[in-house]
């Protein structure tokens, strides 16, 4: 990966030996594979010990959930927040593994829409939740930086299911929870 950056600097016109760049291909190698180390998470071990038997049956919120991710379409960042819901059906999972959980999908090359639904679908198929909500909203710097350059649109996108897709009233509750 770094004889790659190395290409890339050169096919941009920069001197690579220039005192800025000499370590510049190593640094921005280690970033890329942060950036996409979700590719080598393991939602099982992320969730192993953290799935609890419970008689809750209100609806369980994690706001605010910081997101960093790249757009697969340009590699440049999005970035924003990601909002979890879920009614239990007997098991919650662990407060900080719904935010791993995020995490292991943002850091892969992504389009918002997707990343909304791989959350959700993961939220239900370890909890078995009776509905599962999740809402991201995000900002586009492929939108911000280049082509349209509107700096101030912000990407939501929601992904309902069960008793949240199925129930006005259940739906209409956790919009109200996340204002």
């Amino acid at each position: 990966m770094e004889e790659l950056y190395k290409q890339l600097l050169i096919k941009c016109g920069e001197d690579i030996n220039r005192e800025g760049l000499k370590e510049t291909p190593q640094r921005a190698a280690e970033a890329f594979r942060y950036l996409t180390k979700g590719y080598k998470e393991n939602i099982d071990e992320i969730v192993k010990n953290a799935i609890f038997e419970s008689d809750s049956t209100g609806i369980v919120l994690v706001k605010n959930i910081e997101l960093y991710s790249l757009c697969e379409h340009h590699l440049l960042p999005f970035i924003g927040k990601c909002h979890v819901g879920y009614i239990p059906n007997g098991k919650v999972i662990g407060f900080s593994e719904v935010a791993m959980i995020v995490d292991a999908f943002a850091r892969r090359l992504q389009i918002q829409e997707n990343l909304t639904r791989q959350i959700a679908a993961t939220i239900e198929k370890y909890t078995n939740a009776k509905g599962v909500a999740v809402v991201i909203e995000a900002q586009h710097l492929c939108m911000m930086m280049r082509g349209v350059e509107k700096h101030n649109a912000v990407m939501k996108t929601s992904c309902l299911l069960g008793k949240f897709q199925k129930d006005s009233s259940a739906r209409a509750e956790f919009f109200s929870l996340l204002k």
